[in-house]
């Protein structure tokens, strides 16, 4: 590259080139100031993440609010601290101060604090003045994603304590996953899982054998990992995806593939993780989800309900699972869809009124007969500020 530009042109030196860097940071930080400034309200996300053989952790804080310039809703990164362990609640409060106080961010205009399940999150949002009680049951955070551990996990985690002006709100991805990971303690499924997760790491082991389905498909077998959503659902769809080309090779390399009994099952079992993938995909958003909950969680209620009466006397282990999938789903959800639930908010269903593309169908032409409790509590005198997510 030097030697094809011009010969007269100086070439800048590092600190120049840092102060140019520094100078476009401070530029698009105060820009971002700006914004965040007349802003109404302004969602923070927090979210801990581990390296691998643990080296070091990261506490990552985003911003999510209404910008009243560009007429659209944004989400910008605030700030990425690197954390000491332990990982306590103190420590993360400290940071999210730190980092409210350099941006500018007073704790009045904060409306919610989007965590995931972790007891060390749960306790740096809660309200001195609570039960302690309610601290009692508790989940744990692992590896990159905070994994959330259902061993004395907090069912009570969706109502809002408050800490000082901060009110906790777990993030509904996080908790969705809880759910599907009930699959993995069905003795029958899991047993099924292992084999595939056997056929799976005996390919990606073999050059040869991953060569030969290259050439075949042009596809290689994903393996899954338990802090990546939806993974096992893409590990089994890309098994399933590639049958023809999997038995081709392992005919050739004389390997024991999978029986037809247990291909039977491995389908039954995507079909039976398929709406909860598509909805971890569309609630993962940065910006326009809180009106996609409720229609999101009714759609799942209906799937395990139709899929238990269609399954229930072919795959009976699978029957049962599904079962046990609605009542943890209702259960986790309670605050979102049962209104006689003591700890029930409306903002979900409220929200949805605010999205022209989900109210007609979610709460108004919908004739479920858990709509009509949920449309009685949601009262035009709750202020329009809760729903700023999910309109201009």
């Amino acid at each position: 590259m030097i030697e094809s530009i011009d010969k007269k042109l100086a070439v800048p030196k590092k600190s120049k080139i840092n102060n140019l860097v520094d100078q476009l940071y401070n530029d698009e930080k105060l820009k971002f100031r700006e914004q965040l400034a007349t802003a109404r309200k302004i969602n923070l996300g927090l979210d801990i993440w581990t390296k691998r053989g643990l080296t070091a952790s990261f506490l990552a804080i985003s911003a999510c609010y209404f910008c009243p310039q560009e007429e659209k809703a944004k989400h910008i990164l605030l700030n990425l601290v690197q954390l000491s362990h332990p990982h306590t609640a103190d420590c993360i409060k400290t940071c999210v101060d730190r980092c409210t106080q350099e941006w500018g961010i007073p704790k009045n205009k904060i409306l919610t604090v989007i965590t995931d399940n972790g007891s060390n999150m749960v306790a740096a949002f809660k309200d001195n003045e609570q039960d302690d009680h309610s601290s009692t049951e508790e989940e744990e955070s692992q590896d990159d994603s905070e994994e959330d551990s259902e061993n004395g996990e907090d069912q009570s985690f969706f109502f809002l304590p408050r800490f000082g002006a901060l009110e906790r709100m777990p993030c509904v991805v996080h908790t969705l996953q809880l759910v599907v990971n009930i699959i993995q303690k069905e003795a029958s499924v899991k047993r099924l899982l292992d084999r595939v997760r056997l056929l799976v790491r005996l390919f990606r082991k073999s050059s040869v054998a991953t060569e030969q389905l290259l050439k075949l498909s042009g596809l290689t077998l994903i393996k899954d990992c338990p802090t990546r959503w939806s993974s096992t659902y893409l590990m089994i769809t890309r098994l399933i995806d590639l049958k023809d080309s999997l038995n081709q090779v392992a005919d050739r390399m004389g390997w024991d593939c999978l029986l037809p009994s247990e291909w039977q099952r491995i389908t039954t079992l995507r079909d039976l993780l398929l709406p909860f993938a598509e909805h971890t995909q569309m609630l993962q958003s940065d910006t326009m989800s809180l009106c996609l909950v409720v229609p999101a969680l009714l759609d799942l209620s209906a799937h395990l309900s139709e899929f238990s009466q269609a399954n229930g006397t072919s795959h009976k282990d699978f029957t049962s699972l599904a079962k046990k999938m609605k009542a943890n789903l209702d259960q986790r959800f309670s605050c979102f869809l049962n209104p006689s639930d003591s700890k029930f908010s409306p903002l979900a269903s409220a929200a949805c009124f605010f999205d022209p593309t989900v109210s007609a169908y979610a709460l108004i032409e919908n004739d479920d007969e858990h709509i009509n409790p949920l449309r009685s509590t949601v009262s035009p005198a709750i202020p329009a500020r809760f729903f700023f997510i999910s309109v201009k």
